[in-house]
């Protein structure tokens, strides 16, 4: 980040501080510097937080048995019977609509 900033400095491309207690124009030099090399740390640190405690939480959801995401659309029973219909020679489109699937759902189970 600091990199960018100094890049856009020597192009003279001014970078300001828009909101929060450190509200200035950027300058490479002196405090200017040492602030955003702090607040881009900080910023930093607490994306790495974040990111451990999303995986924490993942992984002790996993553990109780609990997978994220959307429920699936195809149960054992729908499957059973498009593939039934499938194999009397139906077409994807006519077993989808029957089942109230989409066409693409179908393809990725029964291909």
């Amino acid at each position: 980040m600091l990199t960018i900033a100094e890049d856009l400095h020597e192009r003279g491309i001014a970078l300001r501080i828009l909101m929060g207690t450190l509200a200035c124009n950027y300058s490479p030099k002196g405090e200017g510097k040492f602030f955003f090399t702090m607040m881009v740390a900080f910023a930093e640190l607490e994306r790495d937080v974040i990111v451990e405690r999303t995986r924490a939480g993942l992984d002790a959801a996993k553990a109780q048995g609990r997978t994220g995401g959307r429920p699936g659309v195809i149960t054992e029973d729908v499957l059973t019977v498009a593939e039934a219909r499938k194999a009397k020679g139906e077409s994807i489109t006519v077993i989808a609509k029957a089942l109230g699937v989409s066409r693409a759902t179908l393809y990725r189970h029964i291909g």
